[in-house]
Order: C-alpha cells, then sequence, then structure tokens
C-alpha cells in the first residue's frame, strides 16, 4: 500500500508543473507585431 502511495505521489508531482504548460495570453498577434513576415527578410 505504501509503494502505491508513493507511486501515486511521484506522478501527480511530475504531472503539476505540465499542467501549468501553455498559452497565457490571447491569440492575437500584438499591434505592434511583425509576424508573420517572409524570410529571409533583408
Amino acid at each position: 500500500m505504501r509503494r502505491l502511495l508513493s507511486i501515486l505521489l511521484v506522478a501527480v508531482a511530475v504531472a503539476m508543473p505540465l499542467a501549468a504548460c501553455g498559452k497565457k495570453g490571447g491569440l492575437e498577434p500584438p499591434p505592434d507585431s511583425e509576424y508573420p513576415r517572409k524570410y529571409p527578410s533583408r
């Protein structure tokens, strides 16, 4: 039982940082953004 609890605790500890990943801003680019642009830009 203790081993199962330890494995579950490790799994939760590994999963928590992954749950925080993701885009937090808006989906539209900022007004002063140069994206998208054609490359190479010389």
